[in-house]
């Protein structure tokens, strides 16, 4: 594995999202590495365990990663597709162990579809894996979470800014996914809300997205409401906003502060043509939302 790559001396970041989960525990981890407007470059590990959160800060030096993101370290933490080794420690937070992946599902093609070809998005989001097998144990400052055939996800982004009004959400649940993202962008001077998302069910895919014809009829307020043809989509907090303190970039400096909550009771709804596909609650799904003045 090699040193920092991408964004030269502009502000830049790339960051990961590995969440696991089974019945009683959820721990996301979040590794990244940022330049800001100074060209000063440094690197990250947050966590969220249910609803709790800490970081981990550390220099330009400490961060390695292969061609194409993965494999890469982050001080004596490791994340591949095929697992993590964690070894962090510092001001009374630590977390340790090794988690097993299986085969990660990533979606049928880049879920950025043809936007990804577009110069000076500000983010650019990816979905590595829309579920996988987890496997193995952590210690999370001094309690043992034990991973068996739990539910992964996994997903990353990167660019300068995250999006200065974004609303976000993902479930695994009945041995599938749900993941829905819409956000403002801004282009050519202007800016509109677009929106990317996949549920998988059933062993199929079914792709949501503003190249598809998706429409964001609501998003933020804890509720994300798209119109995609006859297909209605939705995703609504159902206990009040809150969630983990966590940080986010802005021109590649991690200085804005957003809040998740990474396990939180929501309700998924899907209509075609009016007709039902699925309606259920979880109370183990991720919702974030934010709006930066």
């Amino acid at each position: 594995m090699g040193g920092f790559h991408g964004g030269g001396r502009r502000p830049y970041f790339e960051g990961w999202y590995f969440k696991q989960q089974n019945e009683t525990d959820t721990v996301a981890l979040i590794p990244a590495f940022h330049i800001d407007r100074a060209g000063r470059r440094s690197a990250s590990l947050q966590v969220v365990w249910n609803e709790k959160s800490f970081g981990f800060a550390f220099p330009e030096g400490a961060f390695r990663a292969g061609k194409g993101g993965l494999p890469m370290a982050v001080g004596d933490s490791v994340f591949s597709a095929r697992g993590c080794r964690l070894n962090a420690r510092s001001r009374g937070c630590e977390i340790a162990g090794e988690l097993r992946y299986g085969p990660f599902q990533p979606p049928a093609g880049d879920i950025m579809g043809p936007f990804r070809f577009v110069p000076f998005l500000e983010c650019r989001h990816s979905v590595l894996s829309l579920r996988h097998r987890v496997d193995g144990e952590l210690s999370v400052n001094g309690k043992s979470v034990a991973f068996r055939g739990a539910a992964g996800y996994a997903e990353g982004d990167r660019g300068r800014s995250f999006p200065r009004s974004y609303a976000w959400t993902q479930c695994s649940a009945e041995a599938g996914c749900v993941m829905l993202s819409a956000a403002e962008v801004p282009l050519g001077g202007r800016c509109f809300t677009g929106c990317v998302g996949a549920v998988l069910r059933g062993g199929r895919e079914t792709r949501i997205a503003t190249y598809r014809g998706a429409k964001v009829l609501r998003a933020g307020e804890g509720e994300i409401l798209i119109r995609q043809g006859g297909l209605t989509l939705g995703a609504k907090l159902l206990e009040p906003a809150g969630g983990c303190l966590l940080r986010a970039p802005v021109e590649g400096g991690m200085t804005r502060t957003v809040r998740e909550s990474a396990a939180c009771r929501v309700r998924y709804t899907c209509r075609r043509d009016g007709v039902p596909l699925f309606d259920f609650e979880s109370g183990r799904a991720g919702f974030e939302s934010a709006r930066r003045d």
